[in-house]
């Protein structure tokens, strides 16, 4: 087996490893890193439980190396509240209650981060599509789309107030 070193920013801190060559992302992230919000559903992308933004871009991290994130910006659901506050995204998931078990919470979070990164008035078609690889068994999706048009609606407010 290949070791490699590598650096990878997660959530704005530095991260240096030898890892070998077949780890995984999502098993650097969780077992070297400890953040175990990126959660493991199918290793095969179907269904994106393990979805973190990689430059910015969502990306499920069950199919990709560790060594091909290095020097890349990561971010995980841990890094998504600041200061104590929870993002609007995690904040219409409480007000909006758009999970029930919660096993695919952190990657719905993200992709809806990434969408919203791009898109910040997206239709419920558009919120969507945009979630689209990412199953959810519980809740039948109608609530998480209406957490993330008010993480939207509330993003949208706080551009117009700064």
């Amino acid at each position: 087996m290949s070791k490699h070193s590598i650096t990878i920013s997660v959530n704005g801190t530095d991260h240096s490893a030898e890892v070998d060559s077949r780890l995984l992302l999502v098993h650097f992230i969780r077992e070297n890193l400890d953040l175990t919000g990126t959660h493991i559903g199918c290793d095969t992308t179907s269904c994106g439980a393990c979805t973190v933004l990689i430059n910015g871009r969502a990306v499920k991290s069950c199919t990709m190396f560790a060594v091909q994130a290095n020097g890349a910006e990561v971010d995980t659901v841990e890094g998504m509240a600041e200061g104590g506050q929870l993002h609007p995204l995690q904040e219409g998931f409480w007000e909006k209650h758009g999970l029930q078990c919660g096993y695919c919470t952190p990657g719905m979070l993200m992709s809806a981060k990434h969408l919203l990164s791009k898109n910040p008035n997206p239709t419920e078609d558009e919120i969507r599509w945009g979630i689209s690889g990412n199953l959810c068994r519980c809740t039948g999706y109608n609530k998480i789309v209406e957490a993330i048009q008010y993480a939207a609606e509330k993003l949208q407010q706080e551009e117009v107030a700064a």
